[in-house]
């Protein structure tokens, strides 16, 4: 998720007014706000935790109450954010990595954020929810399968809100599309692409304790380099499939009305990030980590088959040089639209038989100006200074609006489930040769019923 700690696109508009998507139930769009205050807890405030603190920092209905987090440099950068906002100081919670439960006891506190390394989400999720707090999580895959069941079997146990903060589901370009398939733009939806196309050679490997590129990793590293690189040692499968499966997810309403049935995946060789520290200033050939085998594929692609017939492919490929891009595809029985950036209106190609040039794309910023989703025509000046091209600001104000009106949040914990299932089960199906994986159905048959939430209105 560093990718918000750059100005990837800001786009504004101006603000529209309340609509219901065509075809979609009304979901709770007019339910009265039942609390004016949510008070937070923040479980790890690292750069991504940061993140959701500026857009918490932001508003008046939400109050930072405690954070947790053994790095005294991440604790002393939050508290300075919070200090720039002339906020109240958080209490700290930073006696070694267990300190969090603490702040789990506390009585003032009515939700918290999990934006922890990837090897504690699974920790942080279940104590939070045994605590009776509301919670908000940051994505990765599961470390085990097993996980996801358990993330799934504490909810239903506990009956805690929980909701994934899944942002690339709000990106404009995305939502616009969203509204077109929802619409019958594209006729019937059969395929859809996405995934990790994003150079993480900076993000891995750091110059020590700092946040300029180098070698390092692990002790050495900064930030994310002291914990994602040794995933890349460790494993190789789908490590970050979030991104490139929720947006489509929701086109296709996955479990609602629809699953993710199986996958297959394969791996391309691993030369990258070798490749990287030998022919970095910093590196060479007789540096240590020159030495590290890293087991994760430079390329991995995963097909998943879905319930009612639709295919889905998802890239993971962070290990070389190239440009961002998260590589979406819409197509269906009238036309398709695929991406090459970040979200520009313009990147991008789109076709429809019934109105486009014979066999030639078109440029797509007039269509996704025409469909552009009634919660960006709302919102888009209040998200012009947020993190991920404004996405930060949605996911953040889906969370805390809901949480005011008791209401479900529009990613939940079966989602999170679900697509965090497709790491375990890449890897699997890599190492047995792209061998076919089932994937559970962790809505244990209520995808049947259960009606699709996500982007069905304009209010948050």
């Amino acid at each position: 998720m560093l990718y918000s700690r750059r100005n990837f696109l800001k786009q504004t508009a101006a603000a529209g007014s309340l609509l219901t998507l065509p075809g979609v139930g009304m979901f709770q769009a007019l339910a009265e706000e039942k609390r004016t205050t949510v008070r937070i807890g923040m479980i790890a405030v690292g750069l991504r935790g940061q993140d959701h603190m500026l857009e918490l920092l932001k508003r008046t209905d939400v109050e930072i109450v405690a954070m947790a987090d053994p790095d005294p440099k991440m604790m002393a950068m939050a508290q300075a954010l919070i200090k720039k906002y002339n906020k109240k100081a958080a209490v700290e919670y930073g006696k070694g990595p267990y300190d969090y439960r603490n702040l789990l006891k506390r009585t003032d506190v009515d939700a918290v954020y999990v934006c922890s390394p990837w090897e504690w989400h699974l920790q942080h999720g279940v104590d939070a929810m045994e605590a009776g707090k509301i919670t908000a999580m940051e994505v990765c895959g599961a470390i085990k399968l097993q996980d996801c069941w358990d993330f799934v079997n504490t909810y239903e146990k506990t009956k805690t809100p929980f909701m994934m903060l899944e942002n690339v589901c709000y990106r404009r370009d995305i939502m616009a599309v969203l509204n077109m398939v929802r619409q019958g733009r594209f006729g019937e939806v059969l395929h859809l692409q996405g995934g990790y196309e994003h150079d993480l050679r900076g993000v891995l490997f750091t110059n020590g304790q700092t946040d300029e590129p180098g070698v390092d990793f692990g002790e050495k590293g900064f930030s994310e380099a002291r914990w994602r690189t040794q995933h890349y040692v460790n494993r190789n499968g789908e490590l970050y499939p979030t991104h490139g499966l929720g947006p489509v997810a929701n086109m296709i309403d996955i479990n609602r009305g629809n699953r993710l049935a199986r996958l297959s995946s394969i791996a391309s060789k691993a030369r990258g990030l070798h490749d990287y520290i030998v022919k970095n200033p910093k590196g060479g050939p007789n540096h240590p980590n020159a030495k590290v085998v890293f087991k994760q594929g430079d390329i991995v692609n995963t097909q998943i088959q879905c319930e009612n017939g639709e295919t889905i492919l998802l890239t993971h490929d962070t290990s070389l040089p190239r440009p961002y891009n998260l590589g979406f595809r819409v197509q269906g029985t009238n036309g398709l639209w695929q991406d090459f950036h970040a979200g520009e209106p313009e990147a991008g190609f789109i076709h429809f038989e019934d109105k486009s040039p014979h066999h030639k794309w078109e440029d797509p910023k007039p269509y996704l100006e025409e469909y552009d989703h009634p919660l960006w025509k709302k919102y888009s000046a209040l998200s012009t200074e947020s993190g991920h091209g404004g996405m930060d600001f949605f996911v953040d104000n889906a969370f805390i609006e809901c949480i005011k009106r008791d209401v479900e949040f529009p990613l939940d914990v079966y989602d999170l489930a679900t697509w965090y299932a497709i790491t375990p089960l890449s890897e699997k199906s890599i190492q047995e040769k792209g061998q076919l994986q089932e994937i559970p159905d962790f809505t244990k048959g209520k995808w049947k019923t259960r009606k699709p939430i996500f982007g069905v209105h304009g209010e948050y």
